[in-house]
């Protein structure tokens, strides 16, 4: 079966919300991305030291490693009433793009100030929680299960074309003014999330007998387990991708060839999701992570070793196409694991991991271990320890629910 033909067994409701949450986390990614492209800017006018700039950052994570999973649980609790999530994320996401477009504005006034600028990152961090977890819930609380795995596919190629564009942004947005860049990535964002509505309204009409839940169940030990993993191998991607990518290719070409090889990553990341979730349709996400783990810690391997350009850039790929077989599954699996009315709690823990693991890979930079010559070789080889045992740990979970008949996630 193909992709297409998996397409096809969507409704074109589904198909529709997929592509609304692949925009909705293409536009969130993207301001993400400006912000950090102009935070060093911003943190100058109004007198913060440049070596602060990570502790914001930083202070970013700590917060979404928090607010992430607070606001799946306050899906979980919504979600139920048609049309009130679309109006919650809506009313959050108005709060958070005003205090965003505010930024460059607040910034411009000078180091008087620097509270207020503070207070503003802190209320963006806080409110744009709600556009992670929640408008995925929509996909588990009114889709058939075996439609989840595609659409998920299709609302992260959002966050994967994202990722492939912020070089590029990167080099066009760095001598502009800041405040016509926040302006339209805040208005576009808000546009979109204003739709969530309709789009939720959408889901629940066509579908023929809405889905009833017993009360969530606290966590088991799997699904502690699963979320443990995710932060694992969401740890090997920051120290590859973020730390170690850009050194490879350092190594045969020069720093302004980067923008043109960075995103090789994020291609393949884009392309394998889609023939993975036929996989995870049929074997679980479980499966899916634990095999796409040490495929990445075997490109991940050939990165490390590459002699030649060619190999590198196709190692690259591999490694991408990994991570997005990861990322997908995970949240495929955080949707199953949480289908008695947890969908939510489950997948802002997924997303909580990952912020908790750029913090801890900020904290490296911070710390400068990239730049000691006793921690480098750990930096170099952790993503392999990372995905390789959080991978082999997955497939062995998995074979054993398999060996007693359990349903595999």
């Amino acid at each position: 079966m193909t992709a297409t033909a998996l397409k096809s067994e969507a409704s074109p409701a589904a198909n529709r919300t997929g592509v609304y949450l692949a925009v909705l986390q293409l536009v969130f990614t993207l301001g993400w991305t400006t912000y950090v492209i102009y935070l060093p800017k911003l943190c100058a006018e109004v007198g913060i030291a440049p070596a602060t700039v990570i502790l914001i950052l930083m202070l970013d994570q700590a917060i979404f490693t928090i607010t992430d999973t607070v606001m799946g649980i306050a899906a979980d609790k919504i979600a139920p009433i048609v049309g009130r999530l679309g109006i919650f994320v809506g009313c959050l996401t108005a709060i958070s793009c005003a205090a965003f477009i505010a930024l460059p504005y607040v910034a411009g006034t000078g180091p008087g100030a620097q509270v207020w600028f503070i207070v503003l990152i802190v209320v963006w961090a806080v409110t744009s929680s709600a556009l992670r977890a929640p408008p995925l819930t929509l996909l588990a609380k009114h889709r058939a299960r075996p439609q989840v795995p595609f659409l998920a596919a299709l609302a992260m190629l959002g966050y994967g074309l994202a990722g492939a564009a912020a070089p590029y942004l990167g080099v066009v947005l760095r001598d502009h003014d800041a405040r016509i860049p926040f302006l339209l990535s805040g208005v576009v964002l808000l546009l979109t999330t204003l739709a969530l509505s309709s789009v939720e309204r959408g889901l629940v009409q066509e579908e023929p007998q809405p889905k009833q839940h017993a009360p969530p169940k606290a966590l088991g030990v799997v699904p502690m387990i699963f979320i443990a993993a995710m932060v694992i191998l969401s740890l090997g991607y920051q120290l590859h991708f973020s730390i170690n990518s850009g050194p490879f290719y350092l190594r045969f070409v020069k720093p302004d060839g980067l923008q043109w090889l960075m995103p090789v990553f994020w291609i393949g990341f884009n392309i394998a999701m889609f023939p993975a979730s036929l996989i995870v349709k049929h074997r679980g996400g479980l499966i899916v992570m634990g095999a796409a783990g040490l495929l990445g810690a075997i490109a991940v391997v050939a990165a490390e070793m590459a002699g030649s350009l060619n190999i590198l850039i196709a190692a690259q790929f591999l490694a991408g196409a990994a991570w997005g077989c990861m990322l997908m599954s995970a949240v495929s699996a955080a949707l199953a694991i949480g289908e008695t009315g947890a969908e939510g709690k489950v997948t802002g823990l997924v997303f909580s991991a990952l912020a908790l693991a750029t913090f801890a890979r900020m904290a490296a930079v911070a710390g400068g271990l990239q730049k000691m010559p006793d921690y480098a070789p750990l930096l170099h080889w952790a993503p392999v320890a990372c995905w390789s045992v959080a991978g082999a740990g997955l497939l062995v979970i998995a074979a054993n629910r398999l060996q007693r008949g359990v349903k595999v996630v």
